[in-house]
């Protein structure tokens, strides 16, 4: 490695999601409209599918790319689900909600203020990747937080 290269580039985090979309063009679509995702990069293969994908929704990268089950590659719309859920951090949960859902996700737990003081809710896009969003409402102590939990379980 020369010394002029980073081995980290400069903008990227150590974790970065990459999403296996079912018709990937449609899914950068989607996050453009849902998330206000910026396109950064798009390699497109000779048979047209996306190869690799970068957005950035915020400050963080988000790369992409269809599926290739040659390659053992498939999305969760092929695999019948996803047990992860990508988390948003924004300042105005209920206008990106809104955007999200005119975009097309439907909603798994309706947006709501949580005990642990954030306004939260959970998405699942068009492509079967989950999503949850949220913006910090209140301060809670770790105890607080934990006697709310109590209380919410014990309902």
């Amino acid at each position: 490695m020369s010394p002029e290269v980073k081995p980290v580039e400069e903008g990227m985090p150590t974790v970065t999601p990459h999403l296996v979309c079912a018709n990937c063009h449609e899914a950068i679509e989607f996050y453009k409209k849902a998330f206000g995702a910026i396109e950064v990069m798009r390699t497109p293969m000779p048979d047209g599918k996306v190869g690799h994908a970068m957005l950035r929704i915020g400050d963080s990268p988000l790369f992409l790319a269809d599926e290739f089950p040659d390659y053992g590659s498939f999305s969760p719309l092929s695999l019948k689900g996803s047990p992860v859920t990508i988390h948003l951090s924004v300042p105005n949960v209920d206008a990106l909600w809104n955007q999200a859902k005119a975009a097309g996700a439907t909603v798994r737990m309706e947006l709501a203020d949580m005990f642990w003081g954030d306004r939260y809710g959970q998405l699942d896009d068009p492509f079967g990747h989950r999503w949850s969003m949220a913006t910090h409402v209140k301060d809670v102590s770790p105890e607080e937080m934990q006697e709310a939990m109590q209380r919410e379980c014990a309902a």
